[in-house]
Parts: structure tokens; C-alpha cells; sequence
């Protein structure tokens, strides 16, 4: 028996939810066709995929590896419907595409090998850079697109840009820490505690940018350009961070559950989008990769770079 695109639906919205009655008002279906519809998924794979509990449902580490495949199988679907039915193999030429480290590891790879299955006859040139490099490269010719983090871009006068997803940021915690107990969690109550600061893609920069908006500062006790470090640290007690949804996972390495909390103060989000220059024209390949990126991602289509 093969799981139906609905049950799978079904699935996601109760892992994004927290919640099956949270899911099912959300998706405008009873409760009891998300829980069939878990229960079914369950049987199907053999294993439990959410645990219950008194606040809701929680995904099990077989329930976090499901949802990954889960939610490629969705957007897969959906982008085939959004592509424009047309001889691919009519769009050739190449690409000089510049990423950021963090885009390069937690969101380009899977959209990046459908646009090349896609337009077999186009040939992506990749190149990973830090935001200075991608702006200096994309002005003087040496990139045609970059995918960055454009909540980053400085350089607004030269370059244009589109976003592609917005990310809240949440404070990552052990799964025993006592802000788990707490209502609600302030930047004052998290300044209490010991602090891991991530520094790549310019995030500690970002952090004291509204850090700085309160009396408060984070007690950063380890700075790092390695997510995974912070996420075993927070995961084993040793601290705690604030990041974007885009690079949380609920498992360290060595299999301790990281939990998410909203900060009560607003953070401002990390923005993943497509960045180019005015001064260049975009050619056949590059105009197919934004569009290829608006569609995938369901953001309104424009011309760009043209």
C-alpha cells in the first residue's frame, strides 16, 4: 500500500502545527481525518512518527527523517503543477551562480539538482562566497545570480534583489531546560543564561543588531562559524541560541533533541532570496533559473534582471 499525497499533506501540517486540532483548523478538515491519516502513515512505515503528549504531538526522530522526504515530495509535486509546460531542452547556455555558506548547505542543494534535471542543456558555474565577495562579484561581472541571504545585502543601490523565503528565528534549548516551563521567554531571561553564538553568514552581527535595541546582551560564552557545534551544545546543556527555522533540525548528531521557543520580543527574520545586478542583462539560462526559483518557492513572478 503506497501513502496518498493527502495523508502526507495531512502529516505535515500536523508536524507544523504542534497540534491536531491546530492542523485541522488550519487545513479546514476534523481532527479525525488527521489522526486516521497519521495512524495509516504509521502502520504503513512501521514505526511511530509523532509522540503524544499533553500540549499536542511532537515528531519522533523516525517522524523528523519522514517529514524531510515528506515535505520534497510535496514541493516536488507542486512545482511540476507551477512549471510552464515547454521544450526545456530549448534553454541552453551557462550560469556564474554565487551562494552563501549557509544557503550552500541548508537550502539550495535540492532546488539547485531539480533545476539542473530540468534544463539538462544549462550549466550551473557554483561558486560559495561570503556576502562582500557575492556583492563585489554580482557588480563587476564575475556572478551572474547569487542565492544569499538578502536580509544581509548592503549594497542596494547596485544590486536588486527578490526574496525567496522569510525565517523566523527562535531560541534553541535542551530538552530538559526550565524556559520549557515558562510561558514566555524575554531576550532579559535569555541574557541570564550561557550563550552560543553562531558567526557565519554575519549572523552574530545580526544578533547584536537587535540585541542592541534592549539594555540586555547575550552572555556569550563560545563563538562559531559551525552550526552543528551549536546545535550538540544546546542539545547537551551547555547553552543556549538563538537561529533561523531554515538550519534547525530537532536532533543533534549524537541523537539529543534540541527544542524551539518564540522570543517574546520580535527578532527580525533571515531572508533567503536571488540577488543580481542592474547594470547586467540576464541570458536565456539565468532568466530560467529566477523563474525556475519564483515557481518552486511560490513567489510572485516579475521580470527580473532583464
Amino acid at each position: 500500500m503506497e501513502p496518498s499525497l493527502r495523508q502526507i499533506r495531512y502529516f505535515i501540517a500536523a508536524a507544523n502545527a504542534g497540534q491536531i486540532s491546530k492542523a485541522a483548523m488550519n487545513i479546514n478538515v476534523s481532527q479525525s481525518v488527521i489522526t486516521t491519516a497519521i495512524k495509516s502513515l504509521e502502520d504503513l512505515v512501521g514505526t511511530k512518527l509523532f509522540e503524544r503528549h499533553s500540549a499536542g504531538v511532537s515528531l519522533t526522530y523516525e517522524g523528523n527523517l519522514f517529514l524531510e522526504h515528506a515535505t520534497h515530495i510535496i514541493e516536488s509535486v507542486e512545482e511540476a503543477v507551477r512549471i510552464p509546460r515547454r521544450i526545456r531542452d530549448d534553454v541552453s547556455g551557462s550560469i556564474n551562480l554565487a551562494v552563501s555558506y549557509t544557503v550552500g548547505g541548508y537550502f539550495l542543494p535540492t532546488y539547485l539538482s531539480r533545476f539542473m534535471r530540468a534544463f539538462p542543456n544549462v550549466k550551473v558555474n557554483l561558486s560559495e562566497a561570503d556576502r562582500v565577495n557575492i556583492e563585489e562579484g554580482l557588480v563587476t561581472g564575475g556572478f551572474d545570480l547569487a542565492v544569499m541571504l538578502t536580509s544581509n545585502l548592503v549594497n542596494h543601490e547596485e544590486l536588486s534583489h527578490d526574496i525567496l523565503l522569510k525565517n523566523r528565528r527562535r531560541l534553541w534549548v535542551d530538552a530538559h531546560h526550565k524556559f520549557l516551563k515558562q510561558p514566555s521567554v524575554s531576550l532579559q531571561d535569555i541574557s541570564a543564561e550561557p550563550y552560543l553564538m553562531l558567526t557565519v553568514d554575519e549572523a552574530s552581527n545580526t544578533a547584536q543588531r537587535y540585541w542592541n535595541r534592549t539594555p540586555y546582551k547575550p552572555n556569550t560564552i563560545f563563538r562559531t562559524s559551525s552550526v552543528e557545534a551549536v546545535r550538540s551544545m544546546v542539545a547537551n546543556g551547555m547553552g543556549v541560541s538563538i537561529l533561523s527555522d531554515l538550519v534547525s533540525r530537532p536532533w543533534s548528531l549524537e541523537g539529543r533533541r534540541v527544542e524551539l521557543l518564540e522570543v517574546a520580543e520580535k527578532v527580525p527574520t533571515m531572508d533567503v532570496g536571488l540577488a543580481w545586478a542592474n547594470s547586467h542583462s540576464q541570458n536565456t539560462a539565468g532568466k530560467a533559473f529566477i523563474e525556475f526559483m519564483q515557481l518552486a518557492m511560490g513567489v510572485e513572478q516579475h521580470q527580473s534582471g532583464s
